[in-house]
């Protein structure tokens, strides 16, 4: 409280006394340096501060009414009469040697005119030049202001290059909020200090006033908490009967209360720079020392230079942090949607996979409330809890996008719940009553952390009650109880755009089922109906094409067998092609019909041990096995599966033949196992669990990787007929369709001379 009001100081306490006190005019200095105003007109000194005498052995009232000659040489005095018609609220900077003063001490005069007084404010120094400004480390320093592009890196750079400017122990950044309250969002500091990181610092700690006055004063310096204020002489301005207005004055005293407050934070020297965006004050930055340190207006000035310069980037951070946010909503909601779209389940798309629903923007938890069932993620209210909140939103809320920070404002139930959903976000789903997605945010003093709140009261000398940090927390706690941080427009968009889409997705996918309906009843009477003509040619295929070939194929044997003597070399070979032929045409037309069997037929489903099952197929082809020399390993014992056994029989029998068949090793060596879970993951089968993976390996003579895709098409050969033991080449195509048939998958990893390796799945639950 300032001592020039009286009716302050026997005022009762409370928190809006601090908003009424005129700190603007305290009528003292600090006694670092001294003050001297001059009338605009007769430039004779009207007012000087107390502590003159101390300084100079001049008391006040023997320079009341001088001119400036009495202490400054002519050509001082010729630079003030210069700058004299310049002069603004804007300090101006000046160096003289005093004369007419023992020993004849150097000073730095700060200039400014106000209040229709010229005002001269001498601080001493013990050199004559002051050293100039150290432009390599301002233009670094600019640099990296200017290269960041996020708000806290920005403050960061602030705060270390003050406090490398400065040297005090710590140097901070406190940006306001809406409501006036601080926090403490970057910070540079002496190692064994306690951080102050996050905390949180009521509104009443700067009063309006205060406010008012670092709009108009970029700079507040306080080189000594403990100093003993210097009136001035007089303290009323002659002709005017009050105080002067000292707003824009450096060495202008503080007030009481604010010293006390420096004394509970344990700061002896303290200085503070505005940060101004668009007018308004946007935070300050901080400077506070554990014991008096004097910082020279030079290194001041600076340290204001970059004040001004954070003032005027900081709405360009501002906005790159606003659309790095809104990118990373996008691109969240873009990877969410495409989940939603590709899975047949909706609702498990929002939660299963990241990012979540609640990945999307900032919140601390999320629910998805479907057909009775709810998914809850992150910090939210309980089950039996959240189904109230579904029942006041059913009955209360008429729009499909519902949005508050204050949820108990509007629902008085909403109190036992502050603490994880003051604020909500809620979304409708469908017609259907309850089908919500909900985003929560807690009550804010649930998640503030703030300074000094355990400190006491504390009654000063003079009786006044010190409005402790404690006492601002509660006043404070008043005004946002059950309130939690707003929700911001582009959050509410992303949940409205994350609606509209689920909603189009189930309008679609109704009418795809609606036309899947129609379609499936279309294809099953036109499936039956080609049922019927593949029946149809089987029959043919078995009996009307078959016979007439056995005839082709006989007679020829017939014509070789009584008429080879009366044919030359030429006949008798086109009759040996001619029987060739047929007897291919024959094995194309029952793979044909074999292939056609496999995709019609029911699958007969049972347990089967798959290694009596390979041991029948071993039984089956042992002459063919010991004809080519063939080794076959089994790695194993392998499972018992739910299977149909002729199918899978033939699976493994047609990749032994062909094993043996595709070998050009004097020693053939087969083997035959399970695969491991390594093999089943880069097929992309991601849950071994719902598959059975085989594989059968030889050392034949391999497959070009171009060839692998190619070799499961029906009658595709890579070889000629004649090569490797002939075939119709639909071996693995029937083999592929079998293992279809069973929900699987057949592939081949292999390189040629490396011999090769199929591998087929079979699900497990049929």
């Amino acid at each position: 409280m300032s001592y020039t009001d009286e009716s302050l100081l026997t005022a009762d306490i409370d928190l809006t006394n601090c908003d009424r006190e005129p700190i603007h005019i305290p009528g003292s200095v600090q006694p670092y340096g001294f003050l001297l105003c001059l009338n605009e007109e007769t430039m004779r000194i009207v007012q000087a501060s107390e502590n003159t005498l101390a300084l100079l052995s001049i008391p006040a009232e023997e320079l009341l009414g001088s001119r400036l000659d009495r202490l400054l040489a002519p050509d001082c005095l010729a630079e003030i009469e210069r700058l004299r018609s310049t002069l603004t609220t804007t300090t101006r900077l000046l160096g003289a040697q005093l004369a007419n003063v023992p020993g004849q001490p150097y000073y730095k005069i700060i200039l400014h005119r106000h209040d229709q007084l010229l005002w001269l404010e001498f601080e001493p120094v013990e050199e004559k030049l002051a050293l100039p400004p150290d432009l390599p480390f301002l233009n670094d320093a600019l640099g990296q202001m200017l290269a960041a592009t996020r708000v806290l890196d920005f403050c960061q750079h602030a705060v270390e290059q003050v406090r490398a400017i400065t040297g005090f122990d710590r140097v901070a950044i406190y940006r306001f909020a809406a409501d006036e309250s601080g926090e403490v969002i970057a910070e540079a500091k002496h190692e064994d200090l306690e951080p102050w990181l996050g905390l949180h610092y009521p509104a009443t700690d700067i009063p309006k006033q205060a406010r008012a006055m670092y709009l108009k004063n970029w700079l507040r310096f306080i080189p000594d908490a403990s100093y003993t204020p210097a009136r001035l002489v007089p303290v009323n301005t002659p002709g005017t009967n009050r105080p002067p207005d000292m707003t824009y004055s450096v060495l202008r005293s503080v007030s009481p209360i604010h010293i006390e407050y420096l004394h509970n934070m344990g700061s002896a020297a303290t200085m503070t720079i505005s940060l101004i965006q668009e007018g308004k004050l946007w935070g300050m930055i901080t400077c506070h020392h554990r014991t008096p340190r004097l910082v020279s207006f030079e290194l001041r000035d600076l340290c204001q230079f970059i004040g001004k310069t954070f003032s005027a980037l900081i709405s360009a951070k501002e906005q790159y942090d606003e659309q790095e946010y809104q990118l990373r909503i996008r691109e969240n909601q873009v990877r969410l949607l495409e989940h939603v779209s590709s899975n047949e389940n909706f609702v498990q798309a929002l939660y299963s996979r990241q990012p979540t629903v609640m990945d999307v923007f900032d919140c601390n938890g999320a629910a998805i409330c479907f057909d009775g069932s709810i998914m809850r993620m992150g910090t939210t209210p309980s089950e039996d809890q959240i189904r109230e909140v579904l029942a006041w939103l059913q009955q209360q809320v008429k729009t499909e996008v519902f949005y508050t920070d204050s949820y108990a404002s509007l629902n008085p139930d909403g109190f036992h719940i502050r603490a994880t959903a003051s604020g909500i976000l809620a979304v409708s789903l469908a017609e259907a009553s309850g089908n919500y997605i909900l985003w929560f945010r807690p009550e804010m003093v649930q998640t503030v952390t703030w300074a000094g709140q355990h400190q006491k009261n504390q009654v000063l000398a003079d009786g006044q009650i010190f409005l402790s940090p404690r006492q601002s927390f509660e006043a404070w706690k008043q005004t946002v109880e059950n309130t939690a941080a707003p929700w911001k427009p582009l959050e509410i968009e992303a949940a409205r755009e994350i609606r509209l889409h689920i909603s189009d997705l189930r309008l679609r996918v109704f009418n795809e089922l609606q036309q899947r309906a129609t379609m499936l009843s279309r294809l099953n009477a036109e499936l039956e109906r080609s049922n019927d003509e593949l029946d149809s040619f089987a029959y043919v295929a078995s009996h009307d094409l078959k016979e007439p070939l056995r005839g082709i194929h006989n007679y020829s044997l017939f014509l070789l067998e009584d008429y080879a003597d009366q044919l030359d070399a030429d006949g008798v070979y086109k009759l040996q092609t001619l029987v060739r032929l047929s007897q291919r045409m024959e094995g194309l037309i029952e793979s044909l019909l074999k292939l056609s069997r496999v995709g019609r037929t029911e699958l007969e489903v049972v347990p089967t041990n798959l290694n009596d099952l390979l041991a029948e197929v071993m039984d089956l082809l042992s002459p063919r096995l010991e004809q080519t020399g063939t080794s076959v390993t089994i790695t194993g014992p392998l499972p018992v599966i739910n299977c149909d056994p002729v199918r899978v029989g033939e699976i493994f029998n047609n990749l032994l033949t062909n094993a043996m068949r595709y070998n050009d090793k004097p020693t053939k060596l087969v083997e035959i196992g399970e695969a491991p879970a390594t093999v089943a993951q880069q097929k992309g089968i991601a849950n071994r669990d719902d598959f059975h993976v085989f594989y059968v390996r030889d050392n034949g003579i391999g497959i070009d990787p171009k060839h692998h895709e190619n070799i499961f098409k029906i009658f595709k050969r890579l070889h000629s007929q004649e090569k490797y033991g002939g075939g119709t080449g639909a071996g693995l195509a029937i083999v592929k369709k079998m293992v279809e048939k069973h929900g699987g998958a057949l592939w081949v990893d292999s390189q040629p001379g490396e011999g090769a390796t199929f591998y087929f799945s079979l699900l497990k639950h049929l």
